[in-house]
């Protein structure tokens, strides 16, 4: 007997799993947290086998589940693609959004899917600048949407999550204990002010050890050991690890991720983006019961 699987409900399933959790993948498909439950509910029912793990304070894959996490990859994939280039869509072109670098990950891969498959045949164009410059080129009208990190809100911003700045050296690195502070950071980084007004309260004298324009390169004499550097705590590379530094330096500002969009012809496609950015990017939801 020929079965179909239930391609809703095996959406549902990969959004829930890359996503970490039935609020947030509820608000990257547009349905009700109870609709995405139910879904799983009866993808599981349809196999006969237990897909999700449920036992522990977060949301997990038993192994059934990560075995169709990559199945539903290609069915899905397949599908979006024939949806993309047989059918007539209301809305095409392209989206330009902004954002720094260090607030890609691990947001925006989700988001990238689900407009992909909420909007196959428009394109998001991503932008990667630091803040100030992303601010400038929204002004100018040369992206759609920026996301940026900053104190504050500016007049037209929505501020999604605040997030804390973080002292960040070479794991097992002993740079943040010399005097000279050896600092690195990017030139047009907007976190300097803050972190020079930190160590200049504190007290704690100071010296740029890397001054340059490429986040790699600041990132590369961190990871090295050659001085420290002020980064969000969600944004930390693999080589680089947050500071126990016990109190020795000082605490640093919490810093929010701003949204600003604009209007315009493509308002529809604007809002749903918006939307998905706003349940990514916002408060992680708890464990899922």
């Amino acid at each position: 007997m020929i079965r179909n699987l239930d391609l809703t409900a095996l959406r549902s399933f990969v959004t829930v799993a890359e996503a970490g959790g039935v609020t947030r993948a509820a608000g990257l498909l547009n349905l009700t947290q109870s609709a995405v439950s139910m879904q799983l509910k009866r993808l599981e029912e349809q196999l006969g086998l237990s897909l999700m793990d449920r036992s522990g304070r977060t949301i997990g894959l038993t192994s059934a589940g990560e075995q169709l996490l990559g199945y539903g990859h290609k069915v899905l994939g397949l599908n979006d693609e024939i949806f993309s280039r047989l059918t007539a869509q209301e809305y095409s072109g392209t989206l330009r959004l902004g954002l720094p670098y260090d607030i890609v990950y691990p947001f925006m891969p989700q988001v990238l899917k689900a407009f992909s498959a909420a909007f196959p045949r428009m394109r998001l164009q991503m932008i990667s600048e630091p803040t100030v410059r992303l601010k400038e080129a929204f002004a100018r009208g040369e992206c759609d949407l920026i996301l940026t990190t900053e104190s504050a809100p500016d007049a037209g911003g929505e501020a999604l999550v605040t997030l804390p700045l973080v002292w960040v050296g070479a794991v097992g690195g002993t740079a943040w204990r010399q005097r000279p502070l050896p600092w690195a950071y990017c030139k047009n980084c907007i976190f300097r002010s803050a972190t020079i007004r930190a160590l200049e309260e504190a007290g704690i004298p100071w010296e740029m050890a890397v001054d340059s324009e490429m986040d790699s390169t600041v990132n590369a004499a961190t990871s090295g050991d050659l001085g420290v550097q002020a980064m969000l705590r969600t944004a930390i590379p693999p080589q680089c690890e947050q500071i126990d530094h016990g109190g020795v330096l000082p605490d640093l500002p919490d810093v929010k991720i701003v949204l600003y969009a604009q209007g315009g012809d493509r308002s529809d496609a604007i809002a749903r983006l918006t939307e998905m950015l706003r349940v990514s990017y916002g408060k992680r939801e708890p464990a899922m019961a």
